[in-house]
């Protein structure tokens, strides 16, 4: 599983937070690994330099292996919640779209 992370420019994308969502992804989805190609994390802020409530947002996309892309968004306060709520949300949709997948 390839993990691609992706930031705008009001986001610091250094290689320590990329090191750090590519183990988080790892350890979160490990039971997909062989059921999903790519994923690609999406993080920015959405207000720029401007404060905000729910401003940070990150999107993950899932590539599973024989059907349609998957994606999920999540908004939050900072950049680390915004990813945690986004991971959480994608490993409940890939659970529902691979049961689906097993009961057919």
């Amino acid at each position: 599983m390839t993990v691609q992370i992706n930031t705008d420019n009001n986001v610091e994308g250094n290689a320590r937070l990329k090191a750090y969502i590519a183990e988080e992804i790892g350890t979160a989805l490990a039971r997909f690994e062989d059921k999903v190609t790519r994923l690609e994390v999406h993080l920015g802020d959405e207000n720029s330099d401007k404060s905000g409530v729910n401003d940070k947002r990150c999107l993950i996309e899932a590539r599973p292996v024989n059907m349609q892309p998957v994606a999920v968004t999540n908004h939050a306060d900072t950049t680390e919640k915004a990813f945690h709520g986004a991971l959480d949300k994608i490993k409940k949709v890939l659970d529902t779209a691979f049961e689906k997948q097993k009961a057919y």
